[in-house]
């Protein structure tokens, strides 16, 4: 997929995300974590966490919703910017640091993080097809490998604010 018609998606789907992401915060995850995104190529109930992380660049700090799984204990998120031929910005962010911060529900914490390799990331790979079909799609679409990164908890934190980030999400 080019990214021109990765970024035609994300436009039309610009107000529901961050609208997602808003609803997640001012409930302290009490709302937002479970969500129906059949219309979306997701299942009925499709779980979303919260990755929250500073910009390489800026310094600033933002929060991004995506789908999760879990698996072993380990969280999994897909850098899939909806099929782009680049990778998103909250990845090429957390790949500059040892920790993120998720959120899952009304759960926080703070996370070592790694990228599964060879037969894992295969067998990972395949779970968060099934968590969210639409990522095989995704992955045909580009010539990119999607990043899937899994995240285990190292100590529990403070939920998440909106007056914690201080960036601007860029789609």
């Amino acid at each position: 997929m080019s990214d021109d018609s990765s970024a035609a998606i994300r436009d039309t789907r610009k107000d529901w995300i961050s609208e997602h992401r808003d609803m997640y915060l001012r409930s302290g995850g009490a709302q937002g974590h479970i969500m129906d995104i059949t219309a979306v190529g997701g299942h009925g109930f499709t779980t979303h966490c919260m990755i929250r992380y500073t910009g390489r660049k800026s310094g600033k700090t933002f929060i991004t919703t995506l789908i999760y799984g879990d698996i072993g204990g380990e969280v999994v998120i897909v850098a899939s910017k909806g099929g782009a031929d680049h990778h998103p910005a909250w990845y090429l962010n957390i790949r500059d640091s040892e920790t993120v911060d998720f959120q899952v529900a009304t759960q926080a914490f703070r996370a070592t993080w790694r990228e599964p390799e060879g037969e894992e990331r295969d067998r990972v790979w395949a779970f968060m097809c099934q968590v969210f079909p639409a990522y095989a799609g995704y992955q045909q679409s580009t010539d990119r490998l999607i990043p899937l990164v899994m995240m285990k908890s190292i100590e529990p934190i403070d939920g998440f604010k909106a007056s914690d980030a201080t960036g601007e999400r860029q789609y």
